[in-house]
């Protein structure tokens, strides 16, 4: 049997080397501003008794390698909801969390205006690799993750302050997620322009809150990581993020409470979370032993 010639084959690359070339190609098309176009909006349970290596795994790999470090993420932060927080949240019955305590920490990122399709390329390959190598820190439950496109921001101040864009750098001491659930897929716009014009401002006027920032949810990709379920309220959903310039709990029941029965009293839609956290404090496990 005939030994075919091998000597000119081209041999397999390092596992180092990249096609750097493809960096230069792709950095000098497509838009990048710096509004906050999209985000991955993501609350996440760790599994009893495995929280301390949740925190570190988060915090020392995944939203580095995981999130950070890929292109068009450019901004980010991570939040926790100690368990004194996770029992202020409401509506007691929510289509989002079960129980509504569920999801003691959530991560936010934003992603360069038009960039999304580029974005999901690459964090859908980096993750598979993420999971071949053992990168992945399996001891936990999504309970919301989805990627967002941006509506709208609303200020308290105008134009002084930071900008939406600032938000995720800024050092608010709180959040707050909102949830709402449209009624139907022909009343969310309805409902959109009634926060943004009417309900926000009324409600940040006085208020510890900075900004809001409205999105809606986008489908994950087919071919996602199957820890992680499909987005559900795609044509109804919006997700409000209040930026906090206090701690949620200094003016809890005078500024937050009460948010479920304005939007339910339009007529317009549903609130099924109202969620307050306060920034982790990144390379620490600092709140780790006040979860549950």
């Amino acid at each position: 049997m005939d030994t075919p010639d091998t000597s000119n084959a081209p041999s397999d690359p390092p596992a180092h080397r990249t096609d750097s070339d493809a960096y230069a190609r792709l950095a000098a098309v497509g838009p990048y501003g710096v509004r906050p176009g999209h985000a991955l909006i993501t609350m996440v349970e760790p599994h009893a008794g495995h929280e301390y290596a949740y925190n570190r795994w988060y915090e020392d790999d995944h939203y580095i390698a995981g999130a950070m470090a890929m292109p068009w993420i450019y901004a980010g932060r991570r939040w926790v909801a100690t368990r004194e927080l996770q029992l202020l949240r409401y509506p007691a019955r929510s289509a989002v969390a079960q129980p509504v305590t569920a999801g003691c920490y959530l991560s936010t990122y934003w992603i360069t205006e038009g960039r999304y399709e580029d974005h999901m390329k690459w964090t859908v390959a980096i993750n598979k690799r993420l999971n071949r190598d053992a990168r992945v820190h399996q001891e936990r439950t999504h309970v919301f993750t989805s990627f967002q496109d941006h509506e709208g921001t609303v200020y308290r101040d105008g134009a002084a302050g930071p900008r939406d864009h600032h938000a995720l750098d800024h050092p608010y001491r709180g959040l707050i997620l909102q949830v709402v659930d449209a009624t139907g897929p022909g009343e969310r716009a309805e409902l959109l322009e009634w926060l943004c014009a009417e309900h926000l401002p009324a409600r940040l006027h006085g208020s510890p809150a900075a900004m809001v920032t409205v999105f809606r949810p986008t489908p994950l990709p087919v071919d996602r990581m199957s820890y992680v379920r499909q987005v559900e309220g795609v044509g109804t959903r919006l997700t409000l993020l209040w930026f906090l310039q206090e701690d949620p709990r200094e003016r809890w029941e005078a500024c937050f409470t009460g948010l479920a029965e304005a939007v339910a009293e339009t007529g317009l839609g549903r609130t099924e979370l109202v969620a307050p956290f306060v920034p982790t404090i990144p390379g620490t496990d600092t709140y780790v032993d006040r979860l549950r």
